[in-house]
């Protein structure tokens, strides 16, 4: 095993800007950086594959010290998942970075990472880390069996879970980036979603049967194209910040728009918060429960939400 530097690139995220710019991009990693491996993903994720985690794995079972995620949320947390293998951290001093090219760029505006190209790679070549916490997601896949997967900024269920799934399925809305993307979707979603009863037990003592509009588990303060759900949340605190928002309607989130981006939602009378370690979440009526994880969808309720305190190490 020879330490190196790995790129894992998904060429089609940001509507396959990625893959289009990726040698202009690959010019300025190795300026900053030296040389650079590059593995790219050749296939779509799914809720038993993901193969940007595959390609992590493997580098990281190569040597690789410094793995840099390049695409967007979703690529981020497959790379996320892809420094561990079998609940155990394949290299625990290995580090990551992120390079957000794709859709979504939630994960690194808690970090106040730049959006430009040039900026984010010199924070990265500054060496600078943060040893940040994880969540472990224990949930029910497509087929009905139980499956788990790490996440890094929010996991969350309820409306999130069904927009999230019509952000994927997007490709007109995603001409114009991120946000207006899920905004898009957001409202169109909403426009015929009704809130499900969900029985939510925490390490606190919560305990509770909830009319859930959303549910968002956080570690970092951004999901959806930039709403700030969890304004309170700190990534390397050893707490979730669980945000609720009940029996939302589509005026709510009509309505509501200004006060989720900037993180006013909190003193709403239909929205519940408080910290915790854990999570369990069960509907309790017939209709599923969608989930959205980092930007994915990979299943549904019933599911249980764990922290794992300074899991990995961020190069931010």
């Amino acid at each position: 095993m020879t330490p190196h530097v790995a790129a894992i690139v998904n060429p089609r995220s940001g509507g396959g800007r990625t893959g289009r710019g990726w040698r202009l991009i690959a010019e300025a990693l190795e300026r900053e950086l030296g040389p650079v491996r590059a593995h790219f993903t050749t296939s779509h994720s799914t809720p038993r594959f993901l193969p940007a985690a595959e390609l992590a794995r493997k580098a990281l079972k190569e040597g690789a010290q410094l793995v840099i995620a390049v695409g967007g949320d979703g690529t981020i947390s497959e790379v996320v998942n892809g420094f561990f293998e079998n609940g155990v951290a394949i290299n625990p001093h290995a580090h990551l970075a992120i390079l957000n090219t794709g859709t979504g760029g939630d994960f690194r505006k808690t970090f106040d990472l730049p959006e430009d190209l040039d900026g984010c790679i010199k924070r990265i070549a500054s060496g600078t880390t943060r040893q940040i916490d994880l969540g472990r997601l224990t949930f029910t896949n497509e087929d009905g069996g139980e499956a788990t997967r790490y996440f890094n900024n929010i996991a969350s269920f309820g409306l999130s879970g069904a927009v999230v799934r019509a952000v994927n399925r997007a490709r007109f809305s995603k001409l114009f980036g991120g946000s207006f993307a899920f905004l898009w979707a957001t409202l169109v979603t909403a426009w015929r979603y009704k809130s499900k009863p969900v029985r939510l037990t925490a390490d606190t003592g919560f305990d509770q049967t909830v009319n859930v509009g959303v549910c968002a588990v956080a570690n970092g303060k951004f999901f959806g194209g930039g709403m700030k759900i969890a304004p309170d949340a700190v990534p390397d605190d050893g707490n979730f910040d669980i945000v609720i928002m009940r029996d939302t309607t589509f005026k709510d989130m009509l309505t509501g728009d200004k006060s989720l981006r900037d993180g006013t939602h909190l003193e709403h009378e239909k929205v519940m918060h408080f910290r915790a370690r854990s999570l369990t979440a069960t509907q309790t009526g017939n209709d599923m429960v969608l989930l959205d994880v980092d930007g994915e969808a990979p299943g549904r309720l019933p599911a249980r939400f764990d922290i794992l305190p300074a899991a990995l190490t961020l190069r931010c």
